[in-house]
């Protein structure tokens, strides 16, 4: 690894209480969850809500169907391995599918800053355009507005997605059992510290690239498969560690993970090494967390590995009944520490 100048890390979490919005909010760790616990489910209380999955299944006329909306804020715009195009693509569909559903369509809101160069506009929806088309879902409907300079760090965009309830095939976040294991579906870290590395113009001896994928596909080698799949989750902000903290809480179990099997690319360990950070808390975007039953693990691993976006799946933790909620992980040397939400983020701003 080649030297990097001199980075500045500003720490999202505030060190004392605040009445206003701290970049923290929007980490995915505890100042997010005590947001949206404190200001938006009291008062946009109803019961498709307070579901709190990566979707809400609706009732639409009798019709099930999974409504999922997400807003991407990524810095910078385009990146190794992908752009805010493709990236919004890829959250919505991919948190359709985390709901068992199958995505039918998508729809679309750009908020544009004045003097946004219009070459960079273009390429970015000619590659969401190329993601919703290999997705097979189109984008259906959409909105633009534009803000004065300075105002939208040059473009935001909302994606919202539908998909079409599978009443056979329906995972969520409650549904972990004891006796589960945990199983990922690739390498993580590799989206931060893209977004890092391009961000703060780090050079190293590779260029780490994000790993933005639909993962449509692979779930539905999962759902052809047969296999009775709990919960499937992708880690997106606050990495894999936010991800089984929500889930352990969710279903009151406790998770036990290993150290030793965590797929954590050499140049993404190198790179955290260097700036001091936890692969656990990285953020993902092309990888997911599968917790099935023991008897079935072998037939999803199978399952994973026989799709590209899978042939890095290993098991790496397992359900347990004891210290439900908590997280935690077996070290190498055969200790145990506790894996917790961080209060803030590593790294802001990377979806």
């Amino acid at each position: 690894m080649t030297a990097v100048s001199s980075v500045t890390l500003a720490c999202p979490a505030p060190l004392d209480a605040s009445d206003r919005v701290q970049l923290g909010h929007g980490s995915g760790g505890k100042m997010s969850a005590a947001l949206l616990r404190q200001r938006f489910l009291p008062a946009l209380a109803n019961e498709a809500l307070a579901q709190l999955g990566d979707g809400a299944v609706v009732n639409v006329a009798g019709v099930e169907v999974v409504v999922s909306t997400d807003t991407f804020v990524v810095s910078p715009l385009e990146f190794p391995g992908g752009d805010i195009g493709s990236l919004a693509v890829h959250g919505t569909l991919n948190d359709i599918a985390m709901m068992g559903a199958r995505p039918v369509c998508l729809a679309a809101g750009f908020v544009l800053e004045e003097g946004l160069h219009l070459d960079i506009l273009d390429r970015v929806v000619r590659s969401m355009a190329d993601a919703a088309s290999l997705a097979g879902v189109p984008v259906v409907a959409g909105d633009t507005k534009v803000v004065e300079r300075g105002k939208a760090d040059g473009l935001y965009i909302n994606t919202t997605g539908i998909g079409a309830a599978d009443a056979q095939f329906r995972p969520a976040p409650e549904r972990a059992r004891a006796g589960d294991v945990v199983i990922v579906s690739g390498a993580i870290g590799r989206h931060g510290m893209a977004i890092m590395a391009a961000r703060e113009g780090l050079a190293f001896e590779t260029t780490i690239t994000s790993d933005s994928a639909c993962l449509v596909g692979l779930v539905e080698r999962l759902r052809t498969a047969r296999v009775d799949v709990h919960v499937l989750r992708d880690p997106t902000r606050g990495g894999v560690a936010s991800a089984l903290n929500e889930i352990a809480a969710a279903s009151g179990v406790g998770v036990e993970i290993d150290d030793t099997v965590l797929p954590v690319p050499d140049d993404v360990r190198a790179a955290c090494e260097v700036l001091g950070l936890d692969p656990l808390y990285v953020a993902n975007e092309g990888i997911l967390l599968a917790f099935v039953p023991a008897g079935d693990a072998e037939r999803v691993l199978a399952a994973l590995r026989s799709h590209p976006l899978g042939a890095g799946a290993l098991q790496i933790g397992r359900v347990i009944a004891g210290h439900p909620g908590v997280v935690a992980l077996r070290t190498s040397l055969g200790g145990t520490r506790i894996v917790d939400l961080l209060p803030g983020d590593q790294l802001p701003r990377i979806c």
